[in-house]
């Protein structure tokens, strides 16, 4: 079992940037870590091969990573836009089917952190 922690959130001017950090309490070398908004899958990245996924209307402007040494994933969201708002969530996978994971498939969550993206 996994415990997540979010931090990062906060408000921010549309074109602006955040970065959002999940800390994992041990080891995510055996997980798949996503990051949702609304149970909507945004990245994922995989411990065992660094693999990474990206929905479509993020591609190019986020980016996930991982540091081993803190058990910490990272969501780098650059230049955001009002529809970019809403509660983050990271979330845990410790076994999937197909790359990336399915929303199902992800066993431990975060409580969440919000992202306001306002003028």
């Amino acid at each position: 079992q996994v415990q997540l922690v979010e931090s990062g959130g906060g408000l921010v001017q549309p074109g602006g940037s955040l970065t959002l950090s999940c800390v994992a309490s041990g080891s995510l070398d055996e997980y798949a870590i996503g990051w949702f908004r609304a149970r909507e899958g945004i990245a994922s990245i995989s411990g065992t091969d660094g693999s990474t996924f990206y929905a479509d209307f993020v591609k190019g402007r986020f980016t996930i990573s991982r540091d081993r040494n803190t058990n910490t994933v990272y969501l780098q969201m650059n230049s955001l836009k009002v529809d970019d708002a809403g509660v983050y969530y990271c979330a845990a996978s410790p076994d999937w089917r197909r790359w990336p994971p399915r929303e199902y498939e992800y066993s431990y969550w975060g409580q969440g952190t919000q992202v306001i993206v306002s003028s």
